[in-house]
């Protein structure tokens, strides 16, 4: 084991820790303590950053299920280390914040903590793991961690509705994903990512290629929240602001952009539609999320939707660039590297600017833009984070979400004048949407920043009155302007330390000696004038939007919406299972077992007619004696007693006497541990049994006489027919050769130290199987014994007494 392993579950041993010492730190704010760990993980892996990633990735491996392939391998290149920077940095950043925005007399610090804990464990896996059912293993984590923090304010029916709408979305990704994933472990033979990139060019003509990567894209779409999935992110809102700035602009939504950046070596280099259909997506859920951000009111959900817009940017650039690994062209590198380098740039302005609403909504009581106005003349600090926050996600000048926004306007120029039909017929197209999905993102931002900071107060309209910036609060978004600046005026500081290593990580036949170089000014180039054309265009609707937002809000507001989906789907699907519940599950015994009987009858009755298992052969069955006759006529007179018996306890008393025969039957068969293992189970169930019939009134007095068309007759007389074709024919009947029966014999004695191999099975081979039977059968007996005295009326207690 390596500390890289140790690193990934750090998080997840301080959540373990936290219910033991939160209350031993009552006086003290928990974050001070949680604040140490993604500090510290940070500063280990900043240390990776001097190191040659590109051509030496670190790679740790752990052993778990080797005999499966399942095994904790960690790799660390260029492309984890950008991701667990973000992770671990921006959740330093979100952990400082909370201690000032999270009370810790009126919050349940400890939850919250813990919760963040476990999804900055999820988040490290994730990026970190070469092993594919790890990975997924992480990614849900990440899902089940977002829906804890999501819910945080449980009481809040909203926060609960996002939660669930979260879960179910991502969920439904990641188990698409795994079946993505299970199919190239079984087309590659092995559960490695890296070797199923360095095999993918040998299967990539199977029919099953395409369904995994129709997969993996759903899981990759769902999380990263792409068109028609997006809509759980809005809700997601719900969350506190640290939890926004952190699961929705550096971690949690990036993960599906991560994945597809891991697995475009494996699909992009022989499939175009790979590379076609993400782009489509993208852009679609860049013009989409830019759009809805427009009819927004609450500074949250504008940046909710603008999220939303900014993961379409960066999936559509991701898509573009992947066809840098079928073709040598320039300008597919180059884009590539404009994804990266926004997916960083995103998360810096984009936490920063959630970090500035969640000031305004601590020290003002409300996100709502009509309510907000002049907050610069008392918040000057705040006003001053969002103006470069603001400025720097609509593309301008000096500031690092221009630089990458040039990228994406100089990818699809370019992309028009390449030699491929597929993509140059689609160019135009895709231009003007990243174009006019430009325009609405500039517009939106100057909303952003105008509305609440510029005009007159509105304290009237507030819930509290604001004041000031509290300084503790500001600190964590400072940090991240500060970044959005440097890195605006000094691109290549990071571009070459952190950019470059993750382009060598999805491009891996790129020339080791390429070097990312940017720059504020490139000269006139088109991709300038449609900056100028936007900067244009957008102030004109900028400056109007009071007079046409009245027109799209009416004009939008009975059209379809893909929550309206969600919400019937959700409503028919819960009115279904209560029905099917209600139906099934209407509290009668006897209704449950006719079900399980019919089941077993019709299930067994498909297996072995279209199968050849019947096999009515006598020859390897022994000899019968007398005392086996003697056995089963005493096994037949006790059951037709249990039938005809009137009383409970009689009745219990018959069903351990005919246990005690079938343990006979088993000595009589030369197999005394079988016979005394019966002899036991039969010996605790029998005084289970009168423990809980104790209670029980007596049998009631009416009868249902048993006819020739009676129903439970037949079915009981079906399930015994089965049964008798079922053990008969198992003599005679083998599908495959047993594995583990040969090895059991073989090893008995070496491995187990014993010669009777029944023993040894049972004992060594199956010794926690037993152990658990027996946990199980002790938890069951409790639980009856439980609700059974919970059911105990008055008239049931004066009949006892």
């Amino acid at each position: 084991m390596n500390f890289l392993h140790i690193a990934v579950l750090l998080p997840l041993c301080l959540a373990a820790l936290i219910p033991f010492i939160h209350r031993r730190l009552q006086q003290w704010h928990l974050g001070w303590l949680v604040l140490i760990f993604p500090l510290g993980l940070f500063c280990y892996f900043l240390s990776f950053v001097s190191q040659n990633l590109t051509t030496h990735p670190l790679v740790y491996t752990m052993k778990w299920i080797p005999d499966l392939g399942i095994n904790y391998v960690l790799r660390l290149d260029g492309l984890s280390l950008l991701f667990v920077l973000l992770i671990t940095g921006i959740g330093t950043l979100v952990t400082l914040y909370s201690i000032f925005y999270l009370s810790k007399k009126k919050e349940q610090l400890h939850y919250f903590y813990a919760y963040l804990a476990i999804f900055m464990t999820a988040m490290l896996g994730l990026v970190l793991s070469d092993n594919m059912m790890v990975l997924y293993l992480f990614w849900e984590m990440t899902s089940i961690s977002s829906f804890l923090l999501i819910g945080y304010w449980h009481k809040r029916e909203r926060s609960r509705y996002g939660a669930k709408k979260a879960l179910y979305i991502t969920v439904f990704g990641g188990l698409m994903m795994l079946g993505g994933m299970a199919i190239l472990s079984n087309l590659a033979g092995s559960f490695s990512i890296q070797t199923v990139i360095a095999r993918a060019a040998a299967f990539s003509d199977s029919p099953y290629f395409i369904l995994a990567m129709i997969f993996i894209m759903l899981g990759a779409f769902t999380k990263s929240a792409q068109f028609p999935f997006h809509i759980w992110l809005p809700d997601a809102m719900e969350a506190p602001t640290p939890i926004s700035a952190y699961l929705h602009s550096a971690t949690m939504v990036k993960a599906g952009l991560y994945l597809i950046a891991r697995m475009t070596p494996v699909f992009a280099p022989t499939h175009q539609s790979w590379s076609v259909t993400i782009m489509i997506v993208g852009l679609v859920t860049l013009f989409w999320g830019a759009f809805n951000a427009l009819k927004q009111v609450d500074l949250k959900a504008i940046l909710a939707y603008s999220t939303i817009s900014q993961l379409g940017l960066i999936m559509s650039l991701l898509g573009l660039g992947s066809n840098a690994l079928r073709e040598a062209n320039g300008f597919y590198v180059a884009a590539l590297a404009a994804a990266l380098l926004h997916l960083f740039n995103h998360a810096t302005f984009k936490g920063a600017l959630f970090m500035v609403v969640g000031i305004i909504d601590h020290e003002t009581g409300t996100r709502d833009i009509r309510r907000l106005g002049g907050l610069m003349n008392v918040m000057p600090l705040a006003a001053t984070l969002a103006f470069v926050g603001t400025f720097a996600m609509a593309g301008i000048p000096p500031f690092n979400g221009f630089i990458s926004k040039e990228m994406f306007l100089e990818s699809f120029v370019h992309l028009s004048s390449i030699d491929a039909p597929t993509l140059s017929t689609l160019s135009y197209i895709f231009l003007f949407v990243a174009w006019i999905a430009s325009v609405i993102t500039f517009v939106y931002s100057m909303i952003l920043f105008f509305r609440p900071f510029t005009g007159k107060q509105k304290p009237w309209l507030q819930p509290k009155r604001a004041t000031h910036t509290p300084l503790g609060m500001a600190f964590s978004p400072l940090v991240l302007i500060v970044l959005v600046i440097v890195s605006g005026l000094f691109p290549n500081l990071f571009a070459n330390r952190l950019i470059t290593p993750a382009i060598h990580s999805v491009k891996t036949t790129l020339n080791p000696s390429y070097e990312l170089h940017l720059a504020l000014w490139h000269g006139f180039t088109p991709a300038l004038w449609l900056t100028i054309a936007i900067i244009a265009v957008g102030t004109v609707l900028a400056v109007t939007y009071l007079k046409w937002k009245p027109a799209i809000q009416k004009r939008y507001r009975h059209t379809f919406a893909w929550n309206d989906v969600y919400n019937r789907g959700n409503y028919y699907f819960e009115k279904l299972s209560y029905r099917s519940m209600t139906t099934v599950m209407n509290g009668n015994l006897r209704f449950y077992l006719i079900i399980l009987f019919m089941t077993f009858i019709l299930m067994t009755l498909v297996g072995v007619l279209t199968t050849d298992s019947l096999d009515f052969s006598m020859i390897k069955l022994t000899k019968i004696d007398v005392l086996d006759v003697l056995i089963f006529i005493a096994t037949a007179i006790v059951l037709l007693a249990i039938m005809l018996s009137k009383a409970r306890l009689t009745s219990v008393i018959l069903l351990g006497a005919l246990g005690y025969l079938i343990a006979i039957m088993f000595m009589v068969a030369r197999a005394p541990d079988i016979a005394l293992t019966q002899l036991v189970v039969e010996t605790i169930s029998v005084i289970l049994y009168l423990l809980a019939f104790r209670f029980l009134p007596q049998i009631g007095k009416d009868e249902e006489k048993i006819t020739p068309f009676s129903w439970r007759l037949w079915i009981s007389l079906g399930v015994g027919f089965v049964m008798f074709m079922v053990v008969f024919s198992s003599f005679n009947t083998t599908f495959f050769d047993s594995v583990l029966s040969p090895y059991f014999i073989e090893n008995a004695y070496t491995l187990g130290g014993g010669k009777n191999v029944v023993n040894v099975t049972l004992v060594d081979f199956r010794g926690f199987d037993t152990f658990f039977e027996s946990a199980v059968l002790t938890i069951a007996a409790i639980c009856i014994y439980s609700l059974v005295r919970l059911r105990l009326n008055k008239g049931d207690k004066q009949h006892e007494e």
